[in-house]
């Protein structure tokens, strides 16, 4: 009797189905069981587990397998859907999406080439034509283009790209090669804040630019763009000799969740000609807002835009895309292969529609089936409303906090921030600022309630970063309680510690010195 097939197909189509259901079975009473974000196990015991398994051992089976797999996998994962989870740019998955997911993962189609996907490419086609006139990018012939990606680091890898062939090409609108491209890849500079994501410091990097490249141009008090400083800086750039590759601008900064001023930054790039980018992949989401939309005002000027589905869209990991105002644009990723996309098919009257024309990668996952499953289950309206629940949930948290004796806000936020240091009278800057990390770390290490730390105006403080629409503000006071306990407890043992004499210390033969126990207590 022939072995029976591990693979998905008609034979084993109701292996699949029985499969299936056991893990989603499964997984739904782990969601619906979890009472904290994470079941606190140390690095060590993780590693523990994942180094008692055999990878080379005998086959246990499919069932046995995922039975194990769970075990180790779901058991210590971090639940984003959990209120207790502040930390991240990580967000609950919409129920679509989800079963989309499972779709497009059986079905395993490739959007690379037509021929992979057929209506697979269209529907994402259409999602980028949506997303573009959502965006205000002109639509039709020669108009508006884009590419989805894994996510807002290697869409803003493709922009910058794409804005560095644009200065790299010639008065005659011929690519610049061998010396002369050389002399001008030297002077290409990218402007940006030091609020912006880091990825266009690293893209700069992998795209060949000189160290000194990206140049920083100064914010305000808020964290934002500061238009006056850009103009300065373009005009140092010009009178320095060098070129403005781009202007990178942030709507919806990592830290902040600050959108920078995107009019009045258009307006000086249209002055001087410059490639301006919009790294929305937090901010994206207000494309749908109904209230807040005209924090984005001016997108629709730029020259290429990031926008992550996979965070204010409530999509699972990876979906995000890459839009440009002019299709033009995206043809500089081009390159053809003879046994993918030869460039003799590129000229006929009905070619392929082959996605990887416009992709930094070849083999790619058809991500947009979530966001169309999404959309049309639950609505783009319904998406705005909770991307605006999230960004009230931030601002009644602001509010709480306005007159809080312990947790000092330290900034503002256009979006779904929360920045914070707990620091009460008497709490001198260095003592709070040694703080932070700890306080993380034993949150963290207890699982029961997730924060992030960053450093705002060079000092140390937590964040919160709010991505739960179904969250509310008891959820997150009771996350910020955990915070001042773990606080006070940590003044506690300091003060414990700086005792100069407790009151056994001369008459325990065991009691570690002074120094060794603020050593073991730390």
């Amino acid at each position: 009797m022939p072995k029976p097939s591990a693979l998905l197909g008609a034979a084993t189509a109701a292996e699949y189905a029985g499969t299936l259901h056991a893990v989603v079975d499964d997984v739904a009473a782990r969601v619906a069981a979890a009472r904290q974000p994470f079941c606190g196990a140390s690095r060590r015991e993780l590693q523990a587990l994942v180094d008692a398994v055999d990878l080379d051992g005998p086959p246990v089976g499919t069932p046995d397998a995922l039975r194990e797999t769970a075990e180790l996998y779901a058991s210590h994962a971090v639940w984003f859907h959990h209120p207790g989870y502040a930390a991240h740019l990580n967000c609950p998955v919409t129920l679509p999406a989800v079963g989309a997911e499972a779709m497009l993962a059986a079905i395993n189609t490739s959007v690379d080439t037509y021929d992979q996907s057929t209506v697979a490419t269209l529907m994402e086609q259409r999602l980028v034509e949506w997303t573009a006139d959502r965006i205000g990018f002109p639509t039709g012939d020669g108009g508006a283009d884009g590419v989805f990606t894994s996510g807002g680091t290697q869409s803003n890898l493709q922009a910058l790209h794409l804005a560095r062939e644009r200065a790299l090409t010639g008065a005659d609108g011929a690519r610049l090669g061998g010396a002369a491209r050389r002399e001008r890849l030297g002077r290409l500079r990218v402007l940006a804040t030091a609020s912006g994501h880091f990825s266009v410091a690293r893209s700069a990097l992998l795209l060949g630019l000189d160290d000194d490249a990206v140049v920083a141009v100064p914010t305000d008090a808020a964290g934002r763009m500061d238009p006056g400083a850009l103009g300065r800086a373009l005009v140092d750039v010009e009178r320095a000799g060098d070129v403005v590759m781009a202007v990178v601008v942030t709507a919806g900064t990592t830290d902040r969740g600050c959108v920078d001023p995107l009019g009045p930054v258009a307006d000086l790039c249209d002055a001087v000609g410059a490639w301006l980018h919009v790294d929305a992949a937090y901010g994206g989401g207000l494309l749908l807002s109904g209230r807040r939309r005209h924090l984005l005002h001016g997108i629709e000027r730029a020259r290429s835009v990031t926008v992550d589905f996979h965070k204010t869209f409530f999509q699972p990991v990876s979906s995000s895309a890459l839009l440009v105002r002019e299709a033009a644009d995206l043809a500089r990723a081009t390159w053809h292969a003879d046994y993918l996309n030869p460039a003799e098919e590129a000229g006929e009257p009905n070619p392929d529609l082959n996605l990887v024309d416009r992709s930094l990668q070849t083999t790619r996952r058809f991500d947009a089936l979530k966001l169309w499953a999404t959309l049309r289950a639950v609505g783009a309206d319904g998406v705005g409303a909770m991307v605006d629940a999230v960004c009230d949930l931030a601002a009644a948290v602001h509010a709480d906090l306005a007159d809080d004796p312990e947790l000092r806000l330290l900034a503002p936020t256009d979006l779904s921030t929360v920045l914070f240091r707990f620091q009460p009278d008497g709490v001198d800057d260095a003592r709070a600022d040694g703080l932070v990390p700890r306080v993380r770390r034993v949150l963290f290490d207890s699982g029961r309630a997730l924060v992030a730390k960053t450093v705002i105006d060079g000092r140390p403080c937590l964040k919160l970063t709010l991505l739960n629409p179904d969250a509310t503000l008891d959820d997150v006071r009771g996350v910020l309680d955990l915070v001042r306990s773990t606080a006070h407890g940590l003044l506690a043992g300091e003060e414990l510690i700086e005792l100069d004499a407790p009151p056994c210390r001369g008459t325990h033969p065991r009691l570690p010195a002074r120094s060794t126990l603020s050593e073991a207590v730390r």
